[in-house]
């Protein structure tokens, strides 16, 4: 097994030569092997093969860079299945232009209902927080969130599928022994102790520009639908969605305010046919997840159940035990939300942590405990 995947490695990491091409020429081959021992004139003989490709393809140095790849793997604990593994996801075998190596970290299992969460980079406090409570919302019903790994929406989405108690799967436009942006270093640890990170490049790869744009197609491949949150007219998310569309997967759009160049890019998609979503209900509604949505309401009873606890509280607590029911809650959302001095709501937290009403999350954050 070891000296088999050594071909798949190599053919994964010739360069000047597609996905779709090294997909092509896996098939035409039936095995890397076989290209690996195949003499120039066999490899000149393949119709959609350039000279460049030849020589690529015969590069000695290019081949004895392999045992180095995949010491790189073991070192890191990064994992590889190829596209003839089993273990491979169905969903992306089938795309246009599957990756033929998929390198993971953590645990790649992507059986069931998956839902890509993009956006922009440069988000909004409105943009980030509904990536993150909606994200929340899917992992809250055993729904995998795919996203980049990039700043704004793409954190954003996989901080609150963790928030949820799910999984999540960060897609990289690098090798994975690389951490991009590096600010993100816990958030990718955390990810793979349920969840994984994925990538189509071998160790060592930079996370070059050209990467991301067909990361993004990967994205969209291991996704039943993809949700823009928020993104400008030109923004790289909206590639993502063009992907979605030639595979056949849905595509969700948020909405945002008509005057800001941020939402000009999600509002469009919705003109155009994308569905309106503001929860996560909105998206389970057009897979018909009938039993979730009766979750959804079970939920909803255990929360007027917790109403009724609230008759025990004081005016401030009940005000900010309302607030915390629809899920955890930025401090500074809360002040807005309650209309409360930050002084008052300060105290008054404090109180009900005191009680065991409330704890407070990493980053400022809090959520009901009854």
């Amino acid at each position: 097994m070891f000296e088999k995947l050594k071909y798949w490695i190599w053919m994964s990491s010739v360069p000047g030569m597609g996905a779709k091409k090294k997909y092509d020429l896996v098939n035409h081959f039936g095995d890397p092997v076989n290209i690996w021992n195949s003499s120039k004139r066999e490899l000149m003989d393949v119709p959609f093969l350039t000279e460049e490709n030849v020589n690529a393809l015969l590069d000695r140095n290019k081949r004895s860079e392999t045992m180095g790849i995949m010491d790189a793997l073991y070192r890191n604990g990064i994992k590889a299945i190829t596209i003839k593994d089993p273990e491979y996801p169905d969903c992306l075998r089938n795309i246009y232009d599957p990756p033929i190596v998929l390198y993971y970290k953590g645990r790649l299992e992507i059986r069931q209902l998956s839902i890509a969460v993009v956006g922009s980079r440069r988000a909004t406090y409105y943009g980030k927080s509904v990536a993150e409570r909606i994200s929340a919302e899917l992992a809250a019903y055993g729904i995998n969130v795919v996203s980049g790994m990039a700043r704004g929406i793409d954190s954003s989405a996989h901080r609150g599928a963790l928030k949820g108690g799910g999984r999540t799967i960060g897609v990289m436009g690098c090798g994975l022994d690389i951490v991009y942006p590096p600010e993100n270093k816990e958030l990718a640890e955390r990810i793979t102790e349920s969840g994984a990170l994925v990538s189509e490049y071998v160790p060592g790869t930079a996370p070059l520009p050209a990467n991301f744009p067909a990361r993004n197609r990967i994205i969209s491949g291991i996704s039943q639908g993809v949700l823009v949150v928020e993104a400008g007219e030109k923004s790289g998310s909206l590639i993502t969605v063009g992907y979605a569309l030639e595979q056949g997967r849905e595509v969700f759009a948020v909405p945002g305010n008509i005057n800001s160049i941020s939402s000009a890019g999600t509002n469009r998609l919705i003109k155009e046919g994308a569905r309106l979503v503001t929860s996560a209900e909105d998206i389970l509604e057009e897979f018909n997840l009938i039993d979730n949505l009766n979750q959804k309401k079970e939920g909803e009873r255990v929360k007027t159940v917790q109403k009724s606890i609230f008759s025990a509280l004081d005016e401030k607590e009940r005000m900010i035990a309302e607030c915390l029911l629809e899920g955890p809650m930025h401090i500074d959302l809360l002040v807005r939300q309650c209309k409360m001095e930050m002084q008052s709501l300060n105290t008054t937290l404090v109180m009900m942590e005191l009680k065991g009403l409330v704890e407070m999350l990493p980053g400022k954050h809090y959520r009901l405990r009854i």
